[in-house]
């Protein structure tokens, strides 16, 4: 039987949510039978391996593969999978080039311009608002009065923001430039949220697609934002009440997302879908594994339980 280390945690400001998709893969595993170790990374990056501060090659001394609980920074960037591939350590998911260029989403909108409709957008860069006010009027001009704005390279809609004046987007870009090297502004494409799931390997297909999840944040939340994922407020309607042709259209996005950037085991790809066009978000390549989370959800959907999930991405790990 493998013996399995789950790392958790991490630097990111998703570390409460992967120490939750942490502890339910463990769980999972251990109701499979499976030899598992537990190992939390901390928000100051140090490694716990049952409590006890280890370096890396210590935590992970006889430890056949790796399950991957990471979300954000550290674990889908691809630092940590270039640590295990560099130390030969089999592990699940993306490795680590195909996983710093999804969690770029500026690199990513690039790599997939010939496969993805996208909303336009531009990139700010600069350490403060002053550097980058001359753009402004331009980029309002441009992107419309109704702009999105999130950092190039960040996870879970953290520092995203709807912008509908030039004052709230000061206020916002104060906030973001001084503590991130680019910002990405899109224009705000109204319409209905989407997400697709896709896992290889399953059902005689190399790339499976599930049927795309149609998300309703609260009215309050004018976007699927962080509050609106972990408020418990939001609804989900899977398979989403979408026209035939934006269903196709947003399954063949999401298999050109995970093979054009070289993505590998699983991943979880995001729209907005208005009157049959359908626009790619982003890519996400170690997507939530609660048992509520939406890759497991959709997973449910096509008869795919949350165990034999698990089971199933670990057998892929190499």
């Amino acid at each position: 039987m493998k013996r399995v280390a789950v790392v958790r945690g991490g630097p990111s400001a998703e570390h409460e949510v992967s120490l939750r998709t942490g502890k339910a893969i463990l769980n999972s595993l251990q109701k499979k039978g499976y030899i598992t170790k537990d190992i939390v990374i901390t928000r100051s990056g140090e490694w716990l391996d049952s409590g006890l501060v280890r370096n890396p090659e210590q935590a992970l001394t006889a430890v056949d593969v790796v399950f991957i609980g990471l979300h954000g920074t550290y674990g889908e960037d691809g630092q940590l999978q270039k640590y295990l591939e560099t130390h030969k350590i089999p592990f699940t998911g993306s490795r680590s080039m195909a996983s710093g260029l999804a969690f770029n989403k500026l690199a990513a909108k690039s790599a997939l311009r010939d496969f993805v409709r996208t909303p336009k957008h531009h990139v700010l860069k600069g350490e403060s608002l002053w550097s980058v006010a001359s753009f402004l009027d331009e980029l309002i001009d441009s992107l419309g009065n109704e702009i999105f704005i999130k950092p190039v390279a960040d996870g879970s809609s953290n520092a995203a923001y709807r912008i509908s004046s030039r004052e709230s987007l000061e206020n916002a870009l104060d906030v973001l430039l001084p503590t991130h090297k680019q910002i990405l502004a899109e224009e705000f494409v109204y319409g209905r949220e989407a997400t697709v799931a896709v896992l290889e390997d399953f059902r005689g297909e190399a790339v499976y697609a599930m049927p795309a999840i149609e998300i309703l944040p609260p009215h309050d939340q004018a976007f699927y934002s962080n509050a609106a994922k972990y408020g418990g407020k939001t609804d989900f309607i899977c398979p989403g009440r979408f026209t035939y042709e934006e269903k196709q259209k947003m399954t063949d996005m999401a298999i050109a997302a995970h093979t054009q950037l070289n993505c590998r085991h699983y991943s979880r790809s995001d729209f907005i879908v208005r009157d049959g066009e359908v626009y790619f978000l982003e890519i996400n390549t170690l997507p939530g594994l609660t048992e509520y989370s939406l890759f497991p959800r959709a997973a449910r959907t096509i008869g795919l339980e949350f165990d034999d999930l698990v089971e199933h991405l670990l057998q892929r790990a190499k």
